[in-house]
């Protein structure tokens, strides 16, 4: 691929260059190449030489992206001189690009790029296109904007939309199941314990590794100061969680998120889940928890906020507190009735739920978010925070056995 040009952003392929001037096992020559590819400008802008070969072809890709004028003065700042970037109008183009970062730049880089091409340029109503998806390099983010173009997505573009999610979601759960389902085993296995078991409800095995240290060698015994057993009653409960996650534009990843660990947690039989998703409307979505990819497609991005709600809905199913985890999933931007939604949080924790409040669920960090509101829940005890994928079955496991959660430090 050549370098950019006003009427074709993206020309043939072109050969690497054996006559590039630069010598990559020359340090000074290689911190001028990407120094060079991070500045962009003209042919031989920032460096004096010009880009050949393969490094001009990357930097066709990504002046593509980010030489895109972003009004018209900074065009008369340059004195009218300078390229001109951009992917053109057409999903052919935008699909040869993208099949141009896909051979220059790892994956993670490519899904940084395409999100930015999709925020940057307007490109989300190419995704509409069959052509334009079975480009793409699919990830979370891509998830998000498939699914807040749902409603508008022609049915020739439906299949290859859902193909695209179910990789993702697919890649996803074979990432995080496994560690989330031995994780919440153990945290409920210990929840299910009993210190003072009848004696048909002792577990042995268990009394006898507690109490190694209580060994008598002259009897040749253990003395089992403490009992450890699981009461028949207790091993019949199960505990319930509820899910209760934001659908707002800026929730896409943790939308994403909850459905596959709401999928993982409904498939443990000791464990009874239900997810519920709300903008100014509440929806169960729990009937669709054993096909993550049709819960995702029948959420609704975007919209106001009502997590007072929410929470009521969440509430009136509740029936049995003590053994009730809730998960608010939200950026606590509340369109409700603020003081009802603190004083219904309040009240579920008085009847014994376990009440936890996250931020986000992605590998994004903090988002934006009400800081009032998370102040608020905090003095009731319920701290608001950010949490990764990779935390989540750790905050989980602490939350069944009614444990302090592990909050990440900021």
């Amino acid at each position: 691929m050549s370098a950019t040009t006003p009427g074709d952003p993206f020309g043939p392929h072109t050969p690497h260059d054996e006559r590039d001037p630069y010598n990559p096992r020359d340090p000074h020559d290689e911190r001028l190449r990407r120094w060079r590819l991070v500045l962009g400008g003209g042919p031989a802008d920032g460096i004096g030489r010009a880009l050949t070969g393969t490094d001009a072809a990357m930097d066709g890709a990504l002046s593509a992206l980010y030489d895109r004028k972003s009004d018209k003065d900074d065009k008369a700042s340059r004195g009218g001189q300078g390229r001109h970037g951009g992917l053109g109008g057409s999903a052919p183009s935008v699909a040869r690009w993208l099949g141009d970062i896909r051979t220059y730049f790892p994956g993670s880089v490519v899904q940084v790029m395409q999100r930015d091409a999709i925020d940057r340029l307007g490109l989300a109503a190419l995704l509409l296109e069959p052509e334009m998806l079975a480009a793409v390099e699919p990830d979370v983010h891509l998830v998000g904007t498939l699914l807040s173009l749902n409603k508008a997505m022609p049915q020739t573009t439906k299949e290859t939309a859902r193909t695209v999610v179910r990789k993702v979601v697919d890649d996803l759960e074979a990432r995080l199941a496994t560690r989330t389902r031995a994780t919440l085993t153990g945290a409920l296995d210990r929840s299910a314990r009993i210190s003072r078991p009848r004696h048909r409800d002792i577990d042995w095995d268990r009394t006898i590794r507690a109490n190694l240290a209580h060994y008598l060698p002259e009897h040749r015994t253990i003395v089992p100061e403490r009992l450890v057993g699981y009461g028949r009653a207790s091993r019949a409960v199960k505990k319930e969680v509820v899910l209760c996650v934001d659908q707002s534009g800026s929730m896409a990843p943790s939308l994403v998120y909850s459905a596959v660990f709401g999928a993982v947690l409904a498939s443990m039989p000791a464990l009874a889940t239900r997810l519920v998703v709300f903008d100014t409307a509440v929806v169960d979505l729990t009937e669709r928890l054993d096909d993550p990819v049709d819960l995702l497609f029948g959420t609704r991005l975007g919209g106001g906020t009502d997590i007072n709600r929410a929470l009521a809905y969440c509430q009136s199913r509740i029936t049995r507190p003590a053994d009730t985890v809730v998960v608010l999933i939200s950026d606590l931007y509340e369109g409700g009735i603020r003081n009802e939604m603190l004083k219904r949080v309040a009240a579920m924790k008085a009847s014994g739920v376990e009440f936890v409040a996250l931020l986000a669920l992605s590998d994004e960090g903090a988002p934006a978010y009400d800081r009032e509101h998370a102040a608020a829940l905090a003095a009731l005890g319920v701290p608001a925070f950010a949490c990764t994928p990779d935390l989540f079955p750790e905050v989980m496991a602490a939350a069944l056995e009614k444990r302090p959660l592990p909050i990440p430090e900021t």
